[in-house]
């Protein structure tokens, strides 16, 4: 054989490993997210395809080289150890946990898989991390609240249901960024002459239970902190809000948008946006120690007018001037 045809050989046969390596699949990365709502409700499914579409616009593609395990619905306590241990299971490379609840059980799960979170008010408080600026350990993320918030939700709602003189503050017990939104509140009761009490709720048996009961109460008002309970049954709270004619204030907007008389929160969706460009950054190697937990910097506000028609309510020209969006 002469030596130019050997080498030819030679060659190709070199480049067959080389063109099978192109040829190999990329490495598919998993990412287990913990969704504290019912996978039908819009909100959540809102929030899944930020998370994904940022994703894909960063180099992602489902089926390709990423997978995304999502873990839908609410429960107590054993349900969430069972949900996170349900995604640990599957070996993700990466936790979104959406909610304080979920992150807290995620946290009692596992000290290792990277884990981003959105909720909360304080995370170095509940132990999540040692620092804002410096989380340490295997989680960071985006908080949802302000400590101060609770003051101002009573002030808004002050401010269009001039009449209300007791205020009852929907808190999950077992979160601590209710109880913290409910003592803000309180803190300025006085000043807008107003008692405000925290009322413990876990489900739509409760919640039904307290609506009952403080649609007795004589120029009575709600404010409703970001939760998982109260987020997943808001449809009930304003259906029964709007049955007994109780001015109610929410955080999330989705609830304003359902027929409740205001909102005043973040934009938790966008968090989702924005969750997605962290991870992104996790799976290319940094890692969530040296990623700074995100603060809100912006609260939306929106008023519902047709609801506050309804409830025989003016809503002061300068209020609706400041606000972000106004449904008629």
């Amino acid at each position: 054989m002469r030596r130019r045809e050997v080498l030819r050989l030679l060659g190709g046969a070199a480049a067959w490993p080389m063109a099978a390596r192109a040829q190999q699949p990329e490495r598919v990365r998993r990412i287990g997210v913990l969704m504290l709502y019912v996978e039908d409700d819009p909100e959540g499914q809102a929030r899944a395809k930020e998370f994904r579409q940022v994703l894909e616009k960063l180099g992602w593609s489902t089926g390709r080289n990423l997978q995304i395990d999502y873990h839908w619905g609410i429960g107590d306590g054993s349900w969430l150890e069972s949900a996170a241990a349900e995604l640990l299971a599957r070996a993700p490379d990466l936790i979104l946990a959406n909610g304080g609840p979920a992150a807290r059980a995620v946290q009692r799960a596992t000290r290792t898989v990277p884990t981003i979170f959105i909720g909360g008010a304080d995370p170095v408080a509940d132990g999540l991390v040692q620092s804002l600026a410096r989380p340490g350990g295997n989680k960071t993320g985006f908080t949802t609240l302000e400590t101060s918030v609770g003051a101002k939700l009573l002030e808004l709602l002050k401010e269009v249901a001039t009449r209300i003189t007791h205020v009852a503050v929907l808190i999950n017990p077992d979160n601590p960024g209710s109880l913290r939104l409910s003592e803000s509140a309180a803190s300025v009761a006085q000043k807008f002459d107003v008692d405000v009490s925290p009322v413990p709720v876990r489900g739509s048996a409760e919640i039904e239970a307290m609506m009952m009961r403080w649609r007795r109460e004589p120029s009575a008002g709600l404010i409703v902190p970001p939760d998982p309970t109260t987020n997943t049954h808001r449809q009930l709270i304003v259906e029964l809000a709007a049955n007994y004619r109780l001015p109610a204030i929410h955080t999330l907007r989705a609830a304003a948008a359902d027929g409740a008389l205001m909102s005043y929160g973040v934009d938790i969706v966008n968090l989702h946006r924005q969750a997605a460009v962290y991870a992104d950054r996790i799976l290319r190697g940094e890692k969530p120690a040296d990623l700074p937990v995100q603060q809100p910097t912006k609260f939306e506000l929106v008023i519902n007018l047709k609801t506050a028609k309804a409830l025989g309510l003016t809503v002061p020209d300068k209020l609706l001037v400041t606000a972000d969006e106004v449904i008629e």
